[in-house]
């Protein structure tokens, strides 16, 4: 990530809440790579402490927590919003929860980013929104379709970044994630990251299940262009006051595409099993992004056969005890 845009960065200071997570990690390193001084906020509930870069400040705290939540974004020219509860079934199980970190936790950013006038707020919202639309690719302006918990809550934050940008002048933006895989996504949850969970079973030399027929479509998005995406909105010259906008690849693949793309990639033959699908799951998803094009130049700049083969060329390293019983 070379852009001349990205010049922007250096000395202005960013948070990045749930910093230890799998994006926002990676957001935290591209900015401390820009020469950014970079604050990382997380409970360390669902990321590491190791995630985090050598040259960004760590703050052990929930977004809950007023009073270091605003001690950590004193300050900052730039909040990216990562924390939240992120798996859709864990958002069914423990809804109450999941209000409170993503609704909540949300609100809790914004005020205190209005508070202490930081320039910009990015927040990570979710291509669940969209749930089973029926058109396909699914454009900005569908209607949301809510199928969990999670999926309202993050149309919820939209509405309140939108909300404080009308409100109190805020520059917020709302970046649509599809489906994220790449290094460092944990395959040891329940509630693991689809390619995140195939690449952990086939390098210790199991089959996956898949849940459902495997038919199902996602469109599945490199870490590094979910990055580029919120660099280049942070470092945009337009004001963004409260826009939503896709970030993917245009692209979809069934779960079973996939699959067979990874055996490959490892040079094995892959017989999956199958399991009843998860409740809340979508049966496809697909993004237009043409409005991220338009607005802030963003074009994949990893697509799906080079990232698989990144991240199980990563996760051959990152997990080699455990593919080696």
């Amino acid at each position: 990530m070379t852009d001349t845009q990205f010049q922007a960065l250096r000395g202005r200071r960013a948070l990045v809440t749930g910093g230890a997570g799998f994006i926002g990690s990676h957001l935290a390193t591209a900015l401390v790579a820009h020469g950014c001084r970079v604050r990382v906020l997380d409970s360390l509930v669902g990321g590491y402490r190791d995630n985090v870069p050598d040259g960004a400040e760590f703050v052990h705290a929930s977004i809950l927590d007023d009073a270091s939540l605003r001690r950590a974004m004193t300050g900052c020219d730039y909040v990216f919003h990562q924390a939240a509860m992120v798996s859709v079934p864990e958002s069914v199980d423990k809804p109450e929860e999941c209000m409170r970190v993503n609704v909540l936790g949300t609100a809790k950013v914004l005020e205190a980013a209005r508070d202490l006038h930081v320039g910009r707020v990015l927040f990570a919202a979710s291509a669940a929104a969209y749930g089973n639309t029926p058109s396909l690719p699914s454009k900005e302006t569908d209607l949301p379709d809510s199928w969990s918990p999670y999926a309202m809550s993050k149309v919820a934050g939209e509405l309140l970044l939108q909300t404080f940008a009308r409100c109190y002048g805020m520059s917020t933006v709302s970046l649509r994630y599809f489906n994220i895989y790449g290094p460092r996504q944990d395959p040891n949850s329940p509630y693991a990251a689809v390619i995140s969970a195939f690449s952990r079973r086939l390098l210790a030399g199991t089959m996956p299940t898949v849940l459902g027929d495997g038919q199902q479509t996602r469109d599945f998005t490199f870490i590094d262009n979910v990055v580029r995406a919120n660099l280049l909105a942070a470092t945009s010259p337009r004001p963004l006051a409260g826009e939503v906008i896709n970030i993917g690849t245009g692209r979809r693949s069934s779960l079973l595409d996939v699959l067979g793309a990874m055996g490959k990639a490892l040079g094995i033959a892959v017989n999956p099993g199958f399991a009843p699908p998860r409740a809340g799951d979508v049966r496809h998803s697909c993004a237009e992004i043409s409005r991220a094009k338009e607005l802030l130049g963003y074009e994949p700049v990893v697509h799906l056969q080079e990232g698989l083969a990144r991240t199980l060329e990563w996760a051959k390293v990152a997990w080699a005890p455990a593919s080696a019983r």
